[in-house]
């Protein structure tokens, strides 16, 4: 087994991936995905707490883009704009050549009732870490979770229809036209 070698993480993702298609992800050890990628299984754990995290780790990237981007948002901005200036900072994580990753991690996810709960604490999370971005710039408790939760929800459409088989548009495409229906579905609000 090789010690050390350059892009380890990687290859760690690529060979559970592969193995959670192919067996399940009930059928696979975290022994099975470090012999598949050529490591050892404490290398395994050196990245990864438990062989879940393999298709959950980039969480906090993820929630960093989403905060950066509330706070770098205009003085002046409306919880929604905060929020939505959020969700454009976190796009860039889904290029054109993540969408196959993407659709075969969701599937996984989708397939294992486990994992699909996982994915769901994940968005709360998600969703509570927007609203403490929301409530640093100032925002009111209730505005600011109800805000979040609009956020969230947002991506959780976008990232479900673009990893939708035949799906050819773009991330910020979709998350466009989402927006626009969030906000056609507000503008008449009360």
């Amino acid at each position: 087994m090789v010690r050390w070698e350059p892009g380890t993480r990687d290859r760690l993702q690529a060979a559970a991936t592969e193995l959670y298609v192919s067996r399940g992800y009930d059928r696979t050890t975290a022994a099975d995905i470090a012999q598949a990628a050529g490591v050892t299984e404490r290398t395994f754990f050196r990245h990864f707490a438990d062989k879940r995290e393999v298709l959950f780790g980039g969480q906090v990237l993820l929630e960093q883009a989403f905060v950066e981007g509330v706070a770098a948002a205009a003085p002046d901005a409306s919880p929604l704009e905060m929020v939505e200036a959020g969700l454009w900072a976190a796009a860039p994580f889904f290029a054109a050549e993540r969408r196959d990753h993407s659709r075969r991690r969701q599937r996984i996810i989708s397939e294992n009732p486990a994992l699909q709960e996982r994915e769901l604490l994940k968005m709360a999370g998600m969703a509570t870490t927007i609203a403490d971005a929301l409530r640093s710039r100032g925002v009111p408790d209730v505005t600011a979770r109800l805000a979040a939760e609009s956020g969230v929800t947002v991506f959780g459409v976008t990232f479900g229809t673009w990893v939708a088989e035949g799906e050819e548009r773009s991330f910020t495409d979709i998350q466009r036209e989402v927006l626009g229906e969030l906000a056609a579905m507000t503008s008449g609000a009360r």
